[in-house]
């Protein structure tokens, strides 16, 4: 979510400016993000407007408070209809794994899933996190066979454009940080998403930021200076 060598607006930037633009906000804008998604995942994440909303948010996450579900096209089937994964989870480089049976390193990692549907090949999860360590339905997905449609690292076979991998945040439930009423927000599925959706492909989202900007996304520069 940093800006990189190219000088790219990345998402906190855009809202900066969208927020500028909107309010008619003046001198720098701030954003707080609160939580990431992995580049290749597309779906729901939270930005906050304010350094209050953003350390509540943070406390929310920390604490378990908040319920963060996900949509992944997998190879293959889960053995069972549905189930609870619960691994030791380690750092491995850029990667995470799954400890030794039995091994007291790493950090408990825990997610439900539940199978959805089913087609040649591939079968279409909900995963609902329990804990939210680094890769961690990457991982676990794969320790039960079923790696992610797209995700190389992890043992999948099959490549999807830009590197893509078929994990949707789809669905998150707070509570407001201010007001203290329960929030719910859902994503459409993106275009290019490799399964069959109540949506036509034009009706659905982007998925990554690079196509925004493969579609001739400018900022003007003056926002951009004033909002960062």
């Amino acid at each position: 979510m940093q800006r990189g060598s190219d000088d790219k607006p990345n998402l906190v930037d855009l809202a900066k400016v969208w927020l500028k633009t909107r309010y008619a906000k003046p001198g720098r804008v701030f954003v707080g993000m609160v939580h990431r998604l992995d580049a290749p995942v597309a779906g729901v994440l939270v930005l906050a407007r304010t350094s209050k909303a953003a350390a509540r948010l943070s406390a929310q996450f920390r604490e378990g408070g908040i319920v963060k579900t996900y949509l992944a096209v997998v190879q293959g089937a889960p053995p069972h209809s549905s189930g609870r994964l619960v691994h030791q989870l380690m750092r491995a480089g850029r990667l995470s794994r799954i400890a030794a049976a039995g091994s007291a390193e790493g950090q408990t990692a825990a997610l439900a899933y539940r199978l959805i549907d089913r087609q040649a090949g591939q079968s279409l999860l909900e995963v609902t996190l329990e804990t939210g360590r680094r890769h961690q339905i990457r991982a676990q997905l794969a320790a039960l066979g079923c790696p992610i449609w797209g995700d190389r690292s992890y043992g999948a076979k099959q490549v999807l454009p830009d590197g893509r991998i078929a994990l949707l945040a789809a669905r998150l439930m707070l509570t407001h940080p201010t007001r203290e009423s329960a929030m719910r927000f859902e994503t459409p599925w993106p275009q290019g998403w490799p399964w069959p959706g109540p949506t036509t492909e034009c009706e659905r989202p982007l998925w990554t930021i690079e196509e925004l900007y493969r579609q001739g996304l400018v900022l003007p520069e003056s926002l951009v200076r004033e909002a960062l």
